[in-house]
């Protein structure tokens, strides 16, 4: 078994204040030339709920449950997190574990799909963090993408279920499901994942999201029509990005006969700003507004099976050869994002 010491759960980060919102998009948007307008447009999504995204506190609920679970179930490891963009700061965490003496790190991200965004940027400000922190910076092994890890679908398949009860008895054998992740441009997701490597035109990005819906619909055991759909775009017009929209595919499944959707977050691990916005605000308000009864189902969060599930992917990795869970078929994303993750198109 390969040594860890310590383990690390990586995130985006959000403001926990109005006056954190704008200098946290100011970090996420460094030097990628947006106008001040926009982040002022951005950030009256977060100051609609106090300027307060729920991430830092999801974290924070992750960390706690991990914790627990370590302790009973033998793992002797500490728990440290850090965030991409707001505080706790992966570079801060990193020389918090340089000073402690960590010196072999096993991380987790909170994104389950292969991409640049989702999983190569992760990397990429892990190698930063540790170069701030100098030679003593710990050693650091990212967990791959686990989009098809049974405690990352099992969750979303009783979320889901949730989610159709709480429509009208019957509208839920009709209800169409919609699985919803954050849109990237085409052609990054092209680049994560060629033919070659066992995927389609579209990348490993686009074939990930599909099996995981079809996944969960197949251990729903119900007959609802599914479909992935995107939300949260952030690029010019003239970039091309993944669609449909799901404000836009709602309204075209309304104008069809569809009277009732069911939203499922599966691109993401919890129930984020985003989530909270694209979804519960704009979508529903746009199925409300045609006379469509909506619902949506919850993203894994601190669900036990998910939380064991970061167990499983620990231990897995220090024992490779025992072998990792997975519900389909598609090509493994490499951990260090090598030939597809670690690809970041020009244009995005």
């Amino acid at each position: 078994m390969r040594p860890y010491d310590a383990f690390l759960l990586i995130s985006f980060g959000g403001p926990e204040g109005n006056e954190d919102v704008i200098p946290f998009l100011e970090n996420v948007t460094r030097g990628r030339g947006i106008p001040r307008e926009r982040l002022a447009e951005v950030g009256e999504h977060y100051f609609m709920f106090g300027g307060i995204s729920p991430i830092n506190q999801q974290c924070r609920d992750l960390v706690e449950a991990v914790r627990a679970d370590f302790s009973a179930n033998g793992v002797n490891l500490p728990v440290y997190w850090g965030n991409r963009f707001w505080d706790p700061l992966l570079t801060d965490t990193v020389a918090e574990m340089a000073k402690d003496g960590v010196r072999d790190v096993v991380a987790l991200a909170t994104s389950a799909y292969s991409c640049y965004s989702s999983h190569g940027a992760y990397i990429v400000d892990i190698e930063t963090a540790r170069e701030a922190a100098g030679p003593d910076a710990p050693r650091i092994d990212l967990v791959p993408p686990f989009f098809d890890h049974p405690g990352f679908v099992d969750p979303l398949v009783e979320h889901t279920r949730q989610a159709l009860e709480r429509l009208p008895a019957g509208e839920r054998d009709s209800a169409r499901l919609l699985f919803s992740a954050h849109s990237i441009p085409t052609d990054m997701a092209e680049a994560s994942g060629t033919p070659e490597q066992g995927y389609g035109p579209n990348g490993a990005y686009v074939a990930q999201l599909a099996a995981v819906a079809r996944l969960v619909s197949e251990r729903l055991g119900v007959d609802n029509a599914h479909e992935v759909v995107y939300q949260s775009r952030s690029g010019p017009p003239s970039q091309p990005w993944l669609e449909p929209d799901v404000n836009d595919r709602i309204e075209e499944l309304a104008g069809e006969g569809v009277s009732s959707v069911v939203v499922v977050p599966h691109g993401f691990v919890s129930d984020h700003m985003e989530v909270m916005y694209d979804l519960d605000h704009e979508a529903a308000d746009t199925a409300r507004g045609l006379g469509m009864h909506f619902a949506r189902a919850h993203a894994p969060g601190t669900h036990p099976r998910f939380v064991s599930m970061v167990r499983e992917l620990v231990t897995e990795r220090a024992a490779p050869d025992a072998g990792v869970a997975r519900l389909s078929d598609l090509p493994t994303c490499p951990a260090d994002g090598a030939g597809c993750c670690r690809v970041r198109p020009v244009a995005s």
